[in-house]
């Protein structure tokens, strides 16, 4: 049987990460209004430790690991973002961190994992299981394998910018009537939706990933988790999970809305917008849930949104490609 965590566990985690992980801003921009419709509300947590959200769900699970068991260190498996989160609260924590990585991360996730003191192992994502991986080492070495989603400690962490985004709304007057979140495994969407489920239960939520690799969308549409077909082919590297994950989707399936999917250049033209208007840099699966709202996805005119810049590890070339005219 799962554990599944409830909105204790986030209020759990937010104690333990309390003066570890930033209280990132929730942005409101005049353009981003105008042009949709919408009061449009961002979290970015691309200014998050790391620079994405992947830092509290990390710092939250490796602080519940048992203090006989840290000596033996921890391994994890990810494109980039949770392997920087991983790598640097193990760093916080005196925890030795060993990374299972497609060979094919941008080079920043690599050289930031490295900065923190990981040991990096790459695979070929296109031929290699990398839970296999991670599973082999953690059993020789007896380190704790921390999943990149599908855990409830992470799950936790991830719901406490939920949390927080419904209490800056709430300073300012408002109250979310839709939140958009990107989705690989759904760690951030489920732990976002706990915090809904508790502070918000009239707010939708929508999770939002690229054409191709929609899995959520089509697993919250059939009530059971599908997969995706391949496990590379889009620019939103942090959104290529192989399918929703077993704790997630088991909240998920009764609290999301809807699942939307947009275009590589849709993220891209989203990455543009974030730099020249919000003054915010975002990767491209960063900013698909800003690509949703600016390429009307969904109707947002007259609503209070609430939109999550999830991560801002984007290699220099990919940036200028978005800022090229178009």
């Amino acid at each position: 049987m799962i554990q599944v965590p409830d909105f204790n566990d986030v209020t759990a985690a937010r104690a333990r990460i309390a003066g570890h992980a930033v209280v990132t801003p929730l942005i409101n921009n005049a353009e981003l209004d105008r042009r949709t419709g919408g009061r449009i509300l961002c979290k970015a947590e691309n200014m998050q430790h790391v620079g994405a959200f992947k830092f509290r769900g990390a710092y939250n699970r490796l602080c519940m690991i048992p203090e006989a068991d840290r000596a033996r260190g921890v391994v994890a498996c990810s494109s980039g973002n949770h392997a920087q989160g991983v790598a640097e609260a193990a760093r916080l924590l005196g925890m030795s961190a060993t990374i299972v990585m497609p060979a094919d991360s941008p080079r920043l996730k690599l050289e930031r994992t490295e900065r923190s003191g990981a040991k990096i192992v790459r695979y070929d994502r296109a031929s290699e299981d990398r839970e296999a991986i991670a599973n082999a080492i953690a059993a020789e070495t007896g380190a704790t394998f921390v999943h990149p989603y599908d855990d409830a400690g992470i799950i936790a962490g991830q719901g406490t910018l939920g949390a927080e985004m419904v209490e800056q709304a709430q300073a300012m007057g408002l109250m979310p009537d839709l939140v958009l979140v990107s989705a690989a495994g759904g760690g951030m969407a489920s732990g976002v939706a706990l915090a809904l489920e508790a502070m918000a239960p009239e707010c939708e939520l929508h999770t939002v990933e690229p054409a191709g690799f929609d899995d959520y969308a089509r697993s919250l549409l059939a009530e059971e988790r599908q997969f995706n077909a391949t496990s590379s082919g889009s620019i939103c590297d942090a959104l290529l999970a192989n399918g929703p994950g077993k704790i997630g989707f088991e909240i998920m399936r009764r609290r999301a809305s809807a699942g939307l999917v947009i275009s590589d250049d849709e993220a891209l033209q989203a990455v543009a917008f974030a730099f020249h208007e919000l003054k915010q840099v975002v990767e491209p699966g960063g900013a698909a849930a800003l690509a949703a709202v600016l390429s009307g996805k969904i109707d947002v005119a007259g609503k209070t949104v609430g939109v999550v810049l999830s991560g801002g590890n984007i290699d220099p070339d990919m940036l200028v490609n978005a800022l090229r005219p178009r």
